[in-house]
């Protein structure tokens, strides 16, 4: 019984020892990822504010700040893996090959894939920030680029993180990357009235509109259909996203509104 007391004992002190020899390592290592990740984010903050005041883009600047960001952090974590004598673990690691790395490679394939998409993304430049773009089943304005996913923000107030692959994979449609977008409805006019004569009308009504774009795009008002009793006409117009001062959806209903009007006037004189 002794004799096995005596065994425990020694085993205690031994990984007592193992610890007490251990704990220097592990400070050294948490300090050095604290250090790591100081200093990664000081520069991701350095970089966002240089690369902003130099570049056009600033979804492509705050990217690679993130970038930036996270390739000194890996490189901070490669340093405290060999403080804590782990670095011929980390080796292999990285100098792995075969089944390990098919399997580490599977596992992270969603991860890796969305990386990547993200690099193509900051580059080829599809949609900046305050774009408003569509994708699958989201809709919004792109608040930011990560290297993960892209934060978007609905209409009604949702903030959606939509992984980079998917942008990759399916449609994208931005709706405001040169400024320009076009509204269409269909209105109808009764037929006994000088329908000429109301669609003029009709197009100079919606070009006082603030917003609505006179010049470059211009405002159009034409026929599309014929129904007993009245003519269907389709009012198109542009708003020019880069320069209103409000919600292209306000604009879209003062529209309606002007066009509504004009209407009921046409139908208060028929009567």
């Amino acid at each position: 019984m002794q004799t096995f007391f005596r065994d425990i004992l020694t085993e205690v002190h031994q990984y007592y020892d193992a610890l007490v020899a251990f704990f220097p390592r592990l400070m050294m290592g948490l300090l050095i990822i604290g250090i790591t990740w100081f200093i990664a984010r000081q520069i991701r903050n350095m970089a966002d504010r240089r690369l902003k005041k130099q570049m056009e883009d600033p979804l492509l600047a705050e990217f690679l700040a993130t970038m930036s960001r996270s390739v000194v952090f890996i490189i901070g974590l490669l340093f405290a893996l060999k403080a804590l004598g782990l670095g011929g673990i980390t080796a292999s690691i990285l100098a792995g090959a075969g089944i390990t790395a098919f399997i580490v490679g599977f596992a992270l394939r969603d991860i890796g894939e969305n990386f990547l998409a993200g690099i193509l993304l900051a580059f080829k430049r599809p949609f900046r920030v305050g774009d408003f773009i569509e994708t699958g089943a989201t809709k919004g304005s792109v608040i930011s680029l990560n290297i993960r996913d892209t934060h978007v923000k609905t209409p009604d107030g949702k903030d959606v993180y939509v992984p980079n692959a998917q942008f990759i994979k399916i449609p994208l449609i931005n709706y405001t990357i040169d400024g320009f977008l076009r509204y269409d409805f269909v209105v109808g006019i009764p037929s006994s009235v000088d329908y000429e004569k109301a669609m003029n009308d009709i197009a100079l009504s919606v070009n006082t509109i603030e917003g609505v774009i006179r010049k470059r795009k211009q405002t159009e008002v034409f026929v599309s259909g014929i129904a007993p009793g009245r003519v269907d006409v389709t009012v198109s117009f542009w708003i020019d996203t880069f320069k209103i001062r409000t919600t292209a959806d306000v604009i879209r209903s003062e529209v309606f509104k002007r066009v509504q009007a004009e209407v009921d006037k046409l139908t208060g004189e028929t009567s």
